[in-house]
């Protein structure tokens, strides 16, 4: 072990210097450990915040997918009734491919909900109760009465519970449902409109679409909305992450009257604004590093200025500039991988015992952090990706490292004769 890399280490705190009564060792000792607690916690911090978010990207995403398609395909220039009536050609054709596990037809469109004097826009979605369980989970998310109750020619309804809640009615009330389009008639414009009885109640867990949507035959559906409805089929693929490709796919080597849509096409602004969210949050938190970082620099300059006698008397002895330097190089070098270790091993149990670890805090303090009547998600959710841990340890290395240089230069140019002089 060079003497320079033993020296930067026992200025770091970490070896022990053998002579007796070292208060200015003890003093760049404390320094030095007090940048490397703030860049432990920067790290931690960043590593934490970052995992809560993308557990909750990721909570919503697959609350989200529990009823979109991962694939939508569809005609829109065409007839519902003539899409549907091919519909199992499309699904084959489609099933060629190896990514698609599941497929049922849909009828999609925009619609008002009437009940007495409340109404409220309501996305349809005409669905075949037998398929449904092949391409989403609303089967699983009845609350009550049951997805198979929507046979054809019933003109049954399943609504979100929310979507219910606003209209103030529940399972065997009627509902009127209108269409956008209709009829002229002398007495002026008609929508088109059919009574509809709610023969369940749906919970997804996302607001938006609990307080959106509601469900019904794919053949009511379609003598509803007729031509102002999206008609297809629904994919379901293994693997959510590879719907843009799939859908290229499919795109190439379906029929060209066909469009195929993925849920990331779908829900673009959204994924586009927690996206924008997380960076901007990445940035704002990095902040805390650097601080740490300029802590780890002003650190240095005050042992630099502490160790002026020790630089000097190393010059005399015959130490190079460029040995000098590398002291304290060793030192901020030595502060910012220790601290930086500490935070990542800290910041990840944190992130991966966070359902164990903000209970117990709730307990203690006898608050909820996330009261079930105001979000959807109870519990904090936490997902650590390796990917952003090793981004922030190699952001915090590099920050270290930056910090070290002026330092580093400013004790390889101490002239020796000027410090003895003086002191």
């Amino acid at each position: 072990m060079s003497y320079e890399f033993w020296i930067g280490a026992r200025y770091a705190g970490l070896a022990r210097s053998r002579r007796k009564g070292g208060g200015g060792d003890r003093f760049v000792s404390f320094i030095a450990a007090s940048s490397m607690v703030g860049i432990a916690l920067g790290v931690a911090a960043l590593i934490v915040v970052l995992s809560v978010m993308n557990g909750f990207q990721k909570e919503v995403r697959d609350r989200m997918l529990s009823v979109l398609p991962h694939v939508e395909l569809y005609a829109p220039n065409m007839a519902p009734q003539i899409v549907l009536s091919q519909w199992r050609d499309i699904a084959d054709q489609a099933a060629q491919n190896p990514e698609v596990k599941g497929s049922a037809p849909f009828v999609s469109g925009q619609g008002m909900i009437v009940r007495g004097e409340k109404l409220s826009g309501v996305q349809v979605r005409g669905i075949d109760p037998a398929l449904e369980h092949e391409v989403s989970d609303v089967a699983e998310q009845m609350k009550s009465g049951k997805l198979a109750s929507l046979a054809p020619g019933s003109y049954a309804i399943v609504l979100g519970n929310y979507l219910a809640y606003s209209l103030g009615v529940d399972v065997g009330d009627t509902v009127l449902v209108l269409a956008p389009q209709g009829s002229i008639s002398p007495a002026g414009f008609t929508p088109r409109m059919r009574q509809f009885t709610i023969t369940g109640l749906f919970s997804s867990g996302y607001y938006e679409f609990d307080a959106s949507m509601a469900f019904i035959n794919y053949e009511d559906a379609a003598k509803v909305f007729r031509d102002s409805a999206h008609t297809g089929v629904r994919l379901r693929i293994e693997d959510m992450q590879k719907a843009p490709l799939v859908a290229d796919e499919l795109r190439q080597s379906l029929p060209s009257y066909l469009v195929a849509q993925d849920w990331t096409e779908n829900n673009r602004t959204w994924f586009a604004a927690v996206q924008t969210e997380k960076r901007m949050m990445f940035l704002i938190l990095a902040l805390i590093v650097a601080v740490a970082a300029f802590n780890l620099l002003s650190s240095l300059v005050m042992a630099v200025k502490d160790k002026r006698s020790d630089i000097a008397i190393l010059r005399t002895l015959g130490a190079s500039p460029r040995e000098v330097a590398r002291i304290f190089l060793v030192q901020g070098s030595l502060i910012g991988i220790v601290g930086t270790l500490l935070g990542v091993g800290f910041g990840m149990l944190v992130a991966y015992n966070v359902g164990t670890i903000v209970p117990f805090i709730e307990r203690m303090l006898g608050v909820q952090f996330l009261p079930q009547q105001i979000y959807f998600i109870s519990e904090l959710p936490s997902d650590p990706q390796m990917t952003d841990i090793v981004t922030i340890a190699v952001t915090s290395l590099v920050l270290s490292l930056l910090a070290t240089l002026y330092p580093s230069w400013r004790a390889s140019s101490l002239q020796p004769a000027q410090v003895l002089r003086h002191d």
